[in-house]
């Protein structure tokens, strides 16, 4: 084969994902199953099409014709006479000038066309949406703007999370299924940052570096090296260099086959030997975060399409080639064409599948992994405290958190205790009881207890990459939140974004796009959406956010902190802002917020003011002391101002002798009456009486209060002054804030300790990634429940019982999955059904069957009944539902019981207002003469009977009033479904009443069904509308 032809399966097997055979993590694991069929596929069916379609021009290869010139030129000369003078040479020479293809070099400049148009689009694992005009410049869509704001990124949707840097893994042995020789490189002692807010230490970024305890060890016939991830000065290059040779030092005979393989040189995927050891290749990858996927394209498809149609017009077809050549050389020209056309476009077919694929599982509503509640023991009924005073793992916590072994006792409540009393508990009723130190048993009877649960839920934190959070809670709280407040990453270069390389203000801009086109749906009518921001990305953000939000913005400036100007002015990047921005946005005109006021230190006394404004409102031009004036107006309307005048002569008739006019004033305004007061002074100037102010309004320059908190050691903490101000501006109490950049839990700290002449705390939701949700964010708010005050990290003092009371009530705790698991869960199976259909005859060739499933279906029809693409066979016990997950803080990954229950009640949008503890009964069954299957008698609860039911009740967001009943299936449906009509009778539920507008059930069923008024079915399958609204991305 030519060299051309190598070059291009080259770069189609990089592009497939077939290049790295050895890696054994998310896609690449799938492909590799599937790599010596696709690789199949790619020699001896797809790039020999090239060959195939220009056969038909055999009878004119250059080559032959020119072969059989020579032939009858030298016979014609062998017998002496000219051969120019032969009919013979004339015609093939003619064929030759007008009809004779260079089959070897069309060939090759198909494969070369093929080559440069894929290769120009592809960068170091991504697509980049670069419009290529010509050489060095590109075309972005414009449609008539005024101004228009584009970047690289922004048809693509953002994927980076942390997780990405914890789950790398290869095989020595990719071939070998017994014993592949996995090996996996973990990360340990992560040093974490808030959402990428946070500068590294100074003058160190960050750096992969091999462990000094236990760097290698074998687990479980795994070969684990483990790494931190921390401020290091050093170059990465050299840490790998370092470790590399740390690693091959090692003598430990149990791994000497391991290391020999390890330091064995690199093969290619093209077969060629690198220079670099298998080791030092994967320590590279592992390492050069900015280099592998951080996007998903949004249409890769419909992109590639358009720029092989315009590659096409620009590189390939020219007028000029057309207007003066031969008839046959035109069309072996637009054969040219349509070849490259339709291999690209097959190759594009296949790129296309890969890329929707993965943005599938990206947009997939994620299931919840886990639901936790953390509840003050004050709202807890009291017949539950035994159980919670003899949990060791929560008294534990809250030693740590909340130092009660330093409570002393008095006559009235008893002290700590390592065998706490209930009576301790009721003496403290702000301390959380949390959950996770409970069984399931337990909390589900706890909450059946707790009446309208989400009513009662003042905070609810999802840890969870926040663009997955967002497209969840669509449905649930869809134009709830009244604030939002986010302080997104500042990408600065020296933080903990990451960004692919050259790409950095781009990476940010996508991130930041997506999340909030997702969060502004969530944002009420009249709410208000801020966002603090450096000065790195303002700009940006900006203009971003101006066409995201047309209608209204605004920003404030707020001090970040002290600078030490000395260090500026060396040169121009020294000349740092001692500021933050932070941008406001409303999403439609004449939304009103209440005056943002400063409180004085004294209050400042009444004073008179002029009435005339230089406005010009004829209306507001009438006669007033005897004068009208001629331009201008004055303040208020007529009837307003008459009644202002009244007032004051009334206050100069009969107050004016006993006291001031401000006194008056206030006495007035106690018994509920704002009086307005006009006047005619001494000079003839007609003014107005402002009243007594211990406040001013606040401008733009929020320098009064500091960017930056200092409750916790967190870096770049939130100012909880800044957060209640701007809370303060925009909500009431019991209005949703929310933040999906949680951080330390500034945001719900500042929302649950609202000042009580702001009305008190309202609710917030916070969402958070980083393994310090769990050590930073969730104790701070289950400390600021416990007490209002803390110094050195112990409690001041408890809270008082009007404190006590206005604390959270419940704060629920939501895990999601995260893609890296919906990757890792994929389980791609092929029936013998399918494998016989595409082994068919009929199926073979271009554009068969077979072609067709490999470019178009493998794996979105592989990967069905997946775990993480919804196995509803599995939904026939709602509490085995199982996920491989990764546990937070570290690269291990357990099987955990997915939440179903949950996860539907987040798709459907329920608020929920009943979650009933679940029933077991036991129930005998026979016969009746006719052959029905009928109950033995009645329906016994029983704690270990096979017939199980949980409900849910509540309120969709359309206000359906719904049932939601989860059972476990038996694996005998005549059975299950006569158990169920029983006891949905025995529950005193009918689908015929009014009580409930939708009934949902696992399961198929017998329960009687009608229309609503809809058209819509009254009893639904929970199978049916989970998958609906797991894969729904409309409005994503």
């Amino acid at each position: 084969m030519s060299q051309k032809y190598e070059k291009l399966k080259t770069l189609l097997k990089e592009l497939f994902q077939l290049d790295q055979p050895d890696l054994d993590f998310g896609l690449y694991r799938i492909m590799h199953a599937k790599s010596a069929e696709i690789t199949q596929f790619l020699d001896e069916d797809l790039l020999p099409q090239v060959k195939d379609a220009l056969a038909h021009y055999k009878t004119a290869d250059k080559a032959e014709i020119e072969k059989e010139l020579a032939k009858v030129v030298a016979g014609i000369e062998a017998a002496g006479m000219d051969p120019e003078q032969s009919p013979k040479v004339v015609e093939l020479r003619a064929r030759l000038a007008n009809e004779a293809v260079d089959i070897g070099a069309l060939e090759s400049e198909v494969y070369d066309h093929l080559f440069g148009f894929f290769r120009r689009y592809y960068s170091e694992g991504d697509f980049l949406s670069k419009r290529v005009y010509k050489p060095g410049v590109y075309a972005i869509p414009y449609e008539g703007e005024e101004v228009k704001l584009h970047w690289a990124n922004a048809d693509q949707y953002y994927i980076k999370t942390s997780e990405y840097l914890r789950d790398y893994a290869f095989r020595l042995q990719p071939d070998d299924e017994k014993n592949p020789m996995r090996v996996h490189f973990r990360l340990v002692d992560a040093t974490e940052g808030e959402h990428g807010n946070v500068k590294a230490a100074q003058g160190k970024d960050r750096r992969f570096r091999l462990a000094e305890v236990e760097p290698m060890t074998l687990e479980d016939g795994e070969l684990v090296v483990r790494f931190t991830y921390q401020p290091d000065a050093a170059k990465q290059k050299d840490l790998n260099t370092a470790a590399e040779a740390a690693l091959m030092e090692v003598t430990d005979p149990a791994l000497a086959q391991w290391l020999r393989k390890l330091g064995n040189k690199h093969r290619r995927a093209d077969g060629t030997e690198s220079e670099n050891t298998r080791l030092r290749v994967h320590l590279d990858r592992y390492t050069a975060r900015n280099t592998f996927d951080y996007f998903i394209h949004k249409d890769l498809g419909g992109f590639l399409r358009r720029e092989l149609d315009f590659y096409i017009k620009n590189e390939v077809m020219h007028l000029d080639d057309v207007e003066n050549e031969s008839i046959p050389r035109v069309e072996q020209y637009l054969s040219k064409i349509k070849i490259i056309r339709r291999i690209a476009g097959k190759i594009i077919d296949f790129l296309a599948q890969l890329e929707d694929f993965q943005k599938k599982l990206w947009l997939k509503k994620k299931f919840v992994t886990e639901t936790s509640w953390c509840i003050r023991v004050g709202c807890i009924p009291d017949e539950f405290y035994a159980e919670i005073a003899v949990n060791e793992a929560q008294r534990e916590e809250w030693v740590r958190l909340c130092a009660i072994d330093e409570i002393e006792g008095d006559l009235v409540t008893p002290g700590y205790s390592k065998k706490l009393k209930p009576e301790f508990l009721k003496g403290h009723p702000t301390l959380v009881v949390d959950t996770r130190h409970f069984d399931a048993a337990f909390t589900a009877r706890l909450l059946e207890t707790m009446g309208d649960v989400d009513e009662q839920t003042d905070g609810v934190l999802l840890h969870s990459e926040n663009f997955q959070a967002l497209v969840l809670m669509q449905n649930r709280y869809r134009e709830q939140v009244k604030c939002i407040y986010i302080d997104p990453p500042y990408n600065t270069g020296d933080d903990d974004f990451p960004y692919k390389d050259s790409y950095q203000h781009s990476s940010w801009t996508s991130m930041m796009l997506d999340r909030a086109e997702l969060a502004k749906q969530i944002l009420t009518e009249n709410g208000l959406y801020t966002v603090q921001i450096g000065d790195e990305e303002s700009a940006h953000l900006r203009i971003v956010f101006d066409g995201l939000f047309a209608e209204r913005k605004n920003s404030a400036v707020v001090r970040r902190g002290v600078k030490n100007v000395q260090a500026q002015f060396m040169d121009i990047d020294r000349l740092s802002l001692g500021h933050d921005v932070v941008h406001a946005y409303v999403k439609r005109r004449g939304v009103r917020l209440s005056h943002l006021r400063h409180r004085l230190s004294d209050e400042q006394p009444g004073k008179w003011d002029t009435f005339w404004r230089g406005t010009d409102r004829p209306t507001m031009r009438y006669a007033l002391f005897g004068s009208k004036p001629d331009s201008g107006q004055w303040r208020w309307e007529e009837g307003r101002t008459k009644r202002a005048v009244g007032n004051y002569d009334t206050f100069l008739g009969e107050q004016s002798q006993s006291k001031s006019l401000d006194e008056w004033y206030a006495e007035n305004l106690q018994a509920g009456v704002d009086l307005d007061f006009v006047r005619l002074n001494d000079d003839g100037v007609v003014q107005y009486y402002v009243p007594p102010q211990n406040y001013r309004l606040v401008s733009d320059n929020w320098l009064d209060i500091p960017a930056a908190g200092t409750v916790t050691d967190f870096p770049h903490e939130k100012s909880l002054s800044l957060l209640q101000r701007v809370i303060s501006w925009s909500t009431n109490p019991g209005d949703y804030v929310m933040d999906y950049f949680g951080g330390s839990g500034s945001t719900g700290h500042a929302a649950l300790s609202m000042p009580v002449a702001s009305g008190g705390a309202r609710k917030f939701i916070l969402v958070e990634m980083g393994d310090y949700f769990d050590t930073v964010l969730l104790p701070r708010l289950k400390k600021v429940t416990f007490s209002p005050e803390w110094k050195d990290g112990k409690p001041k003092r408890l809270a008082t019982p009007e404190e006590a009371e206005r604390s959270p009530r419940i704060m629920k705790v939501v895990r999601l999955e995260s893609y890296e698991d919906a990757l890792n869960n994929l389980e791609p199976r092929r029936t013998e059904t399918q494998q016989q259909l595409l082994l068919a005859p009929e199926a073979q060739g271009p554009d068969g069957l077979k072609e067709q499933y490999i470019l178009r279906y493998l794996l979105d029809i592989e990967t069905r009944g997946s775990q993480s693409l919804l196995n509803v066979q599995a939904f026939a016990d709602p509490t085995a539902y199982t996920l491989k997950v990764k546990r937070p803080g570290s690269d291990e990954s357990r099987e955990v019981n997915v939440d179903l229950l949950e996860t539907f009640n987040w798709l459907i949008g329920l608020t929920v207002r009943h979650l009933a503890a679940p029933q077991t009964f036991s129930a005998a069954s026979e016969r009746d003469q006719e052959g029905r299957l009928r109950l033995k008698g009645r329906l016994k609860q029983d704690p270990a009977g096979p017939f199980w039911f949980r409900t849910v009740t509540g309120n969709t967001p359309d206000g359906r009033r719904t049932l939601v009943i989860w059972r476990k299936l038996t694996g005998n449906p005549e059975e299950d479904n006569l158990v169920l009509d029983e006891w949905f009778t025995k529950q005193g539920y009918s689908s015929k009443d009014s009580e409930f507008d939708l009934i949902y059930v696992n399961g198929g069923n017998n329960l009687e069904n009608l229309k609503t008024p809809d058209d819509l079915w009254k009893v639904r399958l929970i199978e049916e509308d989970f998958h609906r609204l797991m894969f729904d991305t409309e409005g994503v």
